[in-house]
């Protein structure tokens, strides 16, 4: 497929509601906790033409080789605050799904995973290795994630879903809060905001918890509630968001197109975890206001991006280096480049959000 590109210029002049953060002081007491790795690739910012490109590696993420353990970790201990002993439900494509199985077994309770057709039995086995119970479900995604939803209510058991819709917001914004602290971790490590920021987009989770994270309020505004224009006491000095996705499954390019959340058909792809053809109700409307761009790469681009980082000896899944293969669709060429309007010493962040499979 032909590379598809979105750019919104306007994004950089939007601010929105803070995200709080609270989560990382509970990260902290969690085994395994440490910061990730921000890792130099000088070879990589000379091929893209900036001063740095730092890779942020979640392989290695408390025990798990995904950053989704920090939003399933947070959310699953708000839900047992509320609801003491309750069992978790969820859907995954993959690394979310193994996040809530591992944090059920921390937690003592129960988990059922469900899974759609098109996950591998590697998949499976990993997330039934952490003692849930999966049940594969013959639907895509979006279909799969309507069947947990049925089953928590029907089961009466808690539904840890990483997509919003209407009536279902808490877990989603906890999941968004979770996240947060790797983007914390970013900042404290370089001193400063980077000046682009490429994500890896399935439902568009971690994309909004990033710009929400870079398109924070003045002081004098800190409750306001929807994103909006920035005036001009606001301080806007945030980075670019790049948003990327598999041109299989480009649920939130397609949507920001449009001006719409839209769904897409999903086809088959080797980011699995991307593979996503609805975007969170609760993303959506930070998205559409504050996301600069959005590219979709090719299998093929992602495969070679994880084999570069290899190279570089970073462990990463195809979902993970999407956000390498993005930001080389967005910065080797002229228009795309000029869209995002970088700074000539741009420092070039790029969320490696899995591991090798495996790995």
């Amino acid at each position: 497929m032909t590379t598809q590109w979105h750019s919104a210029p306007r994004a950089r002049r939007c601010i929105g509601p803070p995200t709080p953060a609270p989560a990382r002081d509970f990260h902290r007491t969690l085994p395994d906790y440490r910061p990730t790795p921000l890792v130099e690739a000088p070879a990589l910012a000379d091929e893209l033409g900036v001063a740095r490109v730092l890779v942020k590696d979640e392989s290695h993420r408390l025990g798990l080789a995904a950053f989704k353990v920090l939003g399933a970790s947070w959310a699953c201990a708000q839900v047992s605050r509320a609801r003491p002993g309750v069992g978790f439900v969820t859907a995954t494509d993959g690394n979310h799904g193994r996040a809530v199985a591992r944090m059920a077994a921390h937690f003592g309770v129960p988990a059922t995973v469900l899974v759609p057709r098109v996950m591998t039995a590697r998949a499976a086995e990993a997330i039934e290795s952490e003692g849930a119970k999966v049940v594969r479900h013959d639907g895509d995604y979006d279909e799969t994630v309507a069947a947990a939803a049925r089953f928590a209510h029907r089961e009466d058991l808690a539904l840890v879903q990483d997509t919003a819709w209407d009536g279902y917001e808490d877990v989603p914004a906890w999941i968004v809060e979770g996240y947060q602290t790797l983007l914390q971790e970013i900042d404290e490590e370089l001193g400063a905001a980077p000046s682009l920021v490429a994500v890896p987009v399935g439902v568009g989770s971690l994309a909004e918890a990033v710009v929400r994270r870079y398109r924070r309020p003045s002081p004098e505004e800190t409750e306001i509630n929807t994103p909006r224009p920035a005036t001009a006491r606001d301080v806007v000095a945030g980075p670019s968001v790049l948003s990327v996705e598999p041109d299989t499954a480009a649920c939130v390019l397609t949507s920001l197109r449009a001006g719409r959340p839209t769904s897409v058909e999903t086809g088959d792809t080797a980011m699995a975890g991307l593979n996503c053809g609805t975007v969170s109700a609760s993303a959506w409307p930070i998205l559409a206001a504050g996301c600069d761009a959005a590219v979709t790469v090719s299998d093929e681009q992602a495969l070679s991006a994880a084999e570069d980082l290899a190279g570089l000896g970073i462990s990463s899944g195809p979902s993970g280096a999407a956000s390498l293969a993005g930001a080389r669709a967005a910065l080797t060429d002229r228009r795309r480049r000029a869209d995002l309007d970088l700074p000539q010493d741009a420092t070039v962040v790029l969320l490696n959000t899995e591991g090798t499979p495996g790995g």
